[in-house]
């Protein structure tokens, strides 16, 4: 570990930033990495950027599947799971996305944006739920296309648009992202009064950053290039005029099983999970995610900001 003066934090501006080595793992592309931890809000941050970026987004990489549509029968079903969901509340029947639902409160009508939505397949799964004023938006995708009338997906970025939403998401991209104040005034000024941003990504808290570091699968080098802790995406969000309204973190075994892979030197393509760890191990570990969750040790989290 070294402490790095010449680099200021992209969050809070700190210029106190200890240094780690990273390589990436999941592909098992390597290449040697450094980020640096802020020492005042605790937020990383990759400190060199290669040029090309794409290397190590290779064909197989998630987001880049094939879009899987419903059939009429299961689009209905889905519309009536998730009214009865909205209406009373059963964990036992809730989509994915119900939790986010039920705190925002969304009108089948809102106007929703997924940015960095890859293959568009959650705003799909909105569509076939009810929802009708959907918008993608991927400067990665092969071109824009209009999935469904109701759903379109967009070859861009939410800063080229010229609409307003009421409901602005990141899944999951916002760590992919280089300038997360430009991100976050961008997603102020495209949100309509009162409109929320709902933010999905690692963070800093994690407790298994703390303990592995290098080895910390969401750690995910070099296409993660900033992950925030609470306080230094709170700070932010708020300096460019977003009110926190909650924070809940939401994070899984996968940072138990994922971070051991790693400690191993196997890339997660290349692993079975069953090869690792037994059915009680993995029941444990998805208990103990848990507690991580409710201590605020969790290595992931979902932020609601809105704007007043």
């Amino acid at each position: 570990m070294l402490t790095d003066n010449s680099i200021s934090c992209k969050f809070c501006g700190h210029s106190d930033l200890h240094t780690y080595p990273a390589e990436e793992r999941m592909f098992g592309i390597g290449g040697n990495f450094t980020y640096g931890e802020c020492q005042k809000c605790g937020s990383l941050q990759l400190i060199t950027i290669p040029e090309d970026l794409s290397v190590y987004y290779p064909s197989d990489y998630y987001s880049f599947s094939t879009l899987k549509k419903s059939d009429f029968k299961n689009q209905l079903l889905k519309k009536v799971r998730l009214r009865v969901f909205l209406a009373t509340g059963l964990k036992s029947i809730a989509p994915i996305y119900g939790s986010w639902l039920k705190k925002i409160k969304p009108s089948f009508n809102s106007k929703i944006a997924d940015v960095g939505c890859g293959n568009g397949q959650l705003l799909y799964e909105l569509f076939a739920s009810g929802f009708r004023n959907l918008h993608g938006f991927d400067p990665f995708m092969e071109k824009s296309v209009e999935v469904e009338k109701g759903l379109s997906l967009w070859k861009k970025t939410i800063e080229e648009s010229d609409d307003r939403f009421d409901l602005i998401m990141m899944h999951h991209s916002f760590e992919h992202m280089e300038n997360p104040e430009l991100v976050l005034k961008s997603c102020f000024d495209k949100l309509n009064p009162g409109g929320y941003l709902l933010i999905r990504c690692p963070v800093g808290d994690s407790e298994v950053w703390k303990e592995k570091h290098q080895y910390w699968v969401q750690l995910d080098a070099p296409r993660h290039l900033i992950i925030p802790t609470v306080k230094g995406l709170t700070d932010l969000a708020e300096k460019v005029g977003l009110k926190k309204d909650e924070v809940v973190f939401d994070s899984t075994d996968f940072q138990f099983w994922g971070t051991a892979i790693y400690e191993k030197g196997i890339s997660l393509r290349k692993s079975k999970l069953g090869e690792h760890f037994s059915k009680d191990e993995l029941v444990a570990l998805k208990q103990k995610a848990l507690q991580f969750n409710q201590e605020g040790k969790g290595d992931q989290a979902c932020f609601y900001f809105k704007k007043a």
